[in-house]
């Protein structure tokens, strides 16, 4: 019903009357898709004025109803205006032509998108990369290396801008001067968690942030699940890294699933609560095992996407004998000082000093309890 809906031939004036009823509806409180679809499907966006008993006989309840319908009356300036002007943003509706064609074909696609950044990057092959908000190292070198090569292959890199495994992808594919794209669970103006603003403000400058939710949306549990199905829906494929039993990337893959879209999973441990889920996944023929960024793109051999330009791509940094050896020795697992000390055999000063040398290569990281891991 809404391909047909949408595939109508509809004139200038009427796509543009109707862009701005999607958009008053969408930004009424209380005012759901499925009640937006009924009024679009009812025509009331020919209505001059609409009365509250209109919306009503719907299903609409009283309160929502009459604001919507005043709403419509006045020709209500949408909410967040000039939040969204000030961000650099824009409104983008189901009946834009720049509105992402795979998107459009899902379940309950969103009716309104606001987006922050680089608009051009919806048209780039899109791949998700979601996972666990506690990655272990494996995790992080799997996120790392598997988003960082894809988005030098020419994929755009969609996440959800959690902690864990989606910052780090987003991360890895602005590093290696590839497209991001970041479906918040938030409004545009609103980085969380908190501790990401920093990747935020990049995401903004440098890739592109998505949320289907109006500036001044009070943030709410639900709306992070409710945001995975845009994730799923804006790409050609979802790569699960480290997902648990009942983890909710597992619903991003479920849903990917359902839209028919490839689901790839990165195998873990088989002791390892962290991939229980992924294991499953494989061990059902749910999704294709990911053991390289190769695997992934030979599903997609016959898409041509552009890569980034090669200057663009940041240097490997060069690694001294020592360095080299003491990041293969994190490579294998997470490592104290102390353990790395009586592992290399190095002095202790010179230890400090290829530790230091690698954190600002962006090689390892340190983390609570003066723990080393590789990256």
């Amino acid at each position: 019903m809404m391909d047909e809906w949408l595939e109508q031939q509809w004139t200038d004036a009427e796509l543009e009357r109707m862009r701005e009823f999607v958009i008053s509806m969408h930004e009424t409180p209380g005012i759901g898709w499925q009640s937006l679809y009924r009024a679009m499907q009812a025509e009331l966006w020919r209505e001059p004025e609409l009365a509250t008993a209109q919306l009503a006989r719907l299903g609409i309840r009283q309160a929502p109803a009459a604001e919507a319908a005043r709403r419509w009356r006045e020709r209500h300036v949408p909410i967040g205006e000039g939040a969204l002007q000030g961000l650099l943003g824009r409104r983008m509706t189901i009946l834009d032509a720049e509105y992402p064609p795979l998107l459009q074909r899902i379940p309950q696609p969103p009716w309104v998108l606001y987006a922050v950044g680089r608009m051009e990057l919806l048209e780039r092959p899109c791949l998700a990369v979601v996972g666990t908000r506690g990655p272990t190292a494996y995790g992080r070198q799997a996120a790392a290396k598997l988003s960082r090569e894809l988005a030098a292959a020419g994929f755009a890199i969609v996440s959800g801008m959690a902690r864990g495994i989606d910052g780090l992808s987003h991360e890895a594919a602005l590093d290696a001067g590839g497209a991001t794209i970041a479906v918040l669970g938030t409004p545009v103006d609103t980085a969380y968690p908190p501790d990401n603003r920093a990747l935020y403000r990049r995401l903004c400058r440098e890739g592109l942030v998505l949320s289907e939710f109006p500036i001044g949306t009070p943030v709410k549990p639900g709306m992070f699940p409710q945001r995975n199905r845009i994730i799923a829906g804006l790409s050609l494929g979802t790569i699960v890294i480290e997902a648990a039993a009942a983890s909710g990337s597992l619903i991003t893959a479920d849903q990917a699933l359902d839209m028919n879209r490839e689901v790839f999973a990165v195998p873990g441990p088989i002791h390892s609560p962290k991939s229980i889920g992924c294991n499953a996944l494989i061990r059902d023929g749910r999704a294709k095992l990911a053991d390289s960024s190769e695997t992934i793109a030979r599903d997609f051999s016959h898409l041509q996407p552009a890569k980034p330009q090669a200057s663009a791509l940041p240097e490997e940094p060069q690694l001294s004998a020592d360095e080299q050896f003491i990041y293969m020795l994190l490579r294998d697992e997470p490592r104290s000082a102390d353990e790395l000390f009586e592992a290399s055999g190095l002095a202790f000063g010179l230890l400090q000093t290829v530790l230091i040398n690698l954190c600002l290569k962006r090689k390892i990281e340190l983390h609570h309890g003066s723990i080393y891991m590789a990256l």
